[in-house]
């Protein structure tokens, strides 16, 4: 009850950038939480806590997004109003990825292992998937499956990264529509894997710095965690937007055949949103996808 009054949606969407420090304490608490009484399983168990003091604040942020589909009728207009609560949603996600990578970096190595075991094995599958197990992913999409960039060319590695995170949006969309606000619990899934991939790579590269020139500078500790962060969310924020777009658009409509009968005006207005919700994180992805392509490859 404590975790889940801490914000409302109203308040939320005046303020979105505060959701980075709740999606901070969400995933803190969970994880402290996690590994002090469920430490065999604290990798899993971290993210359900987390998902289950989001749940009512996603949730309540839905409904109002549904009732704003009754009240207003420009499409134009209506859009602009959901983009607060997307807003809102993306910095609670990155509250989340900053709190569950701050946490793989500096807590120690033995408790970090433990904490992320799952997420660490679903990266390591994927990396012996793909290249053997003798590197750690160079080209990945981490929200929704690995691919090799080397192996492909750029407009054949556009096509599978985007087919790619289009099932993952579709998973978004069922998730919201069966569950209503089940698509927290994928991007929250997601938010601990691309922590560890981030994490991972800021310790590894800490070492490098480190053995280099000694590390006697606080500023090349943290430039490296701002590059690790950056190399993920060149591509990874829109993605992201994406799959909140699809949440958005399959809780919106599960709101709607509760409430409404198919074939009355309002549940056609509230269909005719989502459609546009859902068009429009086709296009995010397919954005993600190119930057992902042509873009982050520039500077990693």
């Amino acid at each position: 009850m404590v975790l889940e009054s801490i914000m409302s949606p109203e308040k939320a969407e005046k303020k979105p950038w505060d959701m980075i420090f709740i999606g901070f304490l969400y995933a803190s608490v969970a994880m402290f939480l996690s590994v002090w009484v469920f430490k065999e399983e604290a990798s899993l168990v971290m993210v359900l806590l987390t998902v289950i003091a989001s749940i009512p604040l996603i949730f309540n942020t839905i409904q109002l997004e549904e009732k704003k589909d009754l009240e207003i009728e420009r499409e134009w207009t209506l859009l602009k109003e959901h983009s607060k609560a997307l807003s809102f949603f993306v910095c609670l996600f990155f509250g989340f990825v900053l709190a569950y990578t701050v946490w793989f970096v500096f807590l120690p190595d033995t408790i970090v292992q433990a904490t992320f075991e799952t997420q660490l094995s679903t990266i390591k599958a994927i990396n012996t998937q793909i290249t053997g197990g003798s590197s750690f992913v160079n080209s990945a999409n981490v929200f929704g499956g690995s691919i090799d960039a080397a192996a492909t060319s750029s407009g054949s590695l556009l096509y599978r990264i985007v087919a790619n995170n289009l099932k993952v949006l579709l998973f978004c969309v069922f998730f919201s529509f069966f569950y209503g606000a089940g698509a927290i619990f994928i991007l929250t899934w997601n938010a601990s894997v691309i922590s560890a991939a981030v994490g991972t790579f800021i310790r590894n590269n800490i070492g490098s710095y480190a053995t280099a020139i000694g590390l006697t500078k606080v500023g090349g500790y943290f430039h490296i965690f701002s590059l690790g962060l950056l190399r993920y969310s060149l591509h990874g924020i829109p993605e992201i937007l994406a799959y909140f777009i699809g949440g958005l658009a399959g809780g919106i409509i599960s709101i709607a055949v509760i409430k409404h009968d198919f074939g009355t005006k309002d549940f056609k207005r509230i269909l005719t949103d989502s459609i546009d919700l859902m068009v429009l994180a086709v296009a995010v992805i397919f954005i993600a996808g190119v930057l992902e392509v042509y873009v982050t490859p520039l500077f990693f």
